[in-house]
């Protein structure tokens, strides 16, 4: 029984009267007539006593009334829930980020998405590193992004949601840690403790321009997996290492300090990014939410919109 049949068959046996039936279907009442008919040859039994002055229900056609009335409803149900995913009220978007640094700015959305928007669902998907986090959005792995970059490849939007800056982290023994703020002069013979680079990796890039300053190679001494660890090598005095604001405020770091560079390498745009022209309603939902949290990024955003993407020749302004 298809749901146009079990529409039928709910309205004779509610009215248990075909020519009322066919009026509320709006038919004739010959055809629905012979819908019953084809239903009960279907099926191999009678679903209604018939006679001239009477109609009524058979045993097996009260045992299929709520199958049917199910049926009908789950149907509907269906149009509703295919409405909501078109209008973006129900969904999944994937989102990545790299981890503790963003914490607050990922928890400000999640808390939005939960709150105005019960049927959408928000997958959270941390130790994304910005140059990883960007290969999975493009690969379709990721439907969103949270990051830092100095550069973007053309097939992916972004807006900015928050401002950081350029600091070095060090041992609170270290000899440098006497000083409020260092020169590249001062770091160039420190041996260094990174992340993993990337494509537009924003931290090699800084490191790089911090080298051509000071005229120096920086000497890297290891490669941390993420800025927790980062800090631990730091703390242990394995060397120094160049980080964001953002890690000196959300990651706890008992025994390391953090000095400003002066003069800075300027200013670190924290993203949001998505790949562009992903129909995904949902997505387009979290994007519209994510300018209630974040109303700063909108200027940049319609710039980024107005002149064309950066791509990976086009660093990202700071």
């Amino acid at each position: 029984m298809d749901v146009r049949e079990a529409k039928a068959f709910l309205a004779v046996a509610d009215e248990l009267h075909f020519g009322r039936a066919a009026a509320r279907l709006h038919i004739a009442q010959p055809p629905l007539s012979r819908l019953i008919r084809s239903i009960e040859a279907e099926l191999g039994t009678p679903l209604f006593v018939r006679s001239p002055r009477h109609v009524s229900l058979t045993h097996v056609g009260q045992i299929l009334l709520q199958p049917a009335r199910d049926l009908v409803m789950q149907a509907e149900r269906m149009v509703e829930l295919a409405r909501r995913a078109r209008d973006g009220e129900v969904g999944l978007v994937r989102l990545g980020f790299a981890g503790a640094s963003v914490n607050a700015l990922v928890s400000a959305l999640a808390r939005r998405v939960r709150r105005a928007l019960p049927g959408l669902t928000l997958e959270l998907h941390g130790s994304q590193l910005s140059h990883a986090g960007l290969e999975r959005l493009r690969e379709g792995a990721l439907d969103a992004v949270i990051g830092r970059w100095d550069f973007l490849p053309s097939d992916v939007q972004s807006r900015v949601i928050a401002i950081e800056q350029l600091v070095v982290a060090l041992a609170d023994d270290h000899p440098l840690a006497a000083k409020q703020t260092l020169s590249a002069s001062d770091v160039a013979a420190a041996p260094w403790v990174v992340l993993p680079g990337g494509s537009g990796a924003t931290l090699s890039n800084r490191l790089h321009l911090l080298g051509l300053r000071g005229r120096f190679v920086p000497r890297i001494v290891q490669t941390a997996v993420d800025s927790a660890t980062q800090l631990l090598l730091v703390d242990a005095g394995v060397g120094i290492a160049l980080t964001f604001s953002g890690v000196q405020a959300n990651i706890p770091a008992h025994d390391v300090v953090f000095r400003p560079l002066d003069p800075d390498l300027g200013n670190v745009e924290v993203r949001l990014a998505w790949r562009d022209r992903d129909d995904n309603p949902a997505l387009a939902t979290v994007m519209e939410a994510s300018h209630d949290i974040w109303p700063g990024g909108d200027a940049r955003h319609r710039a980024d919109a107005d002149g064309g993407h950066r791509n990976a020749d086009s660093p990202v302004r700071t």
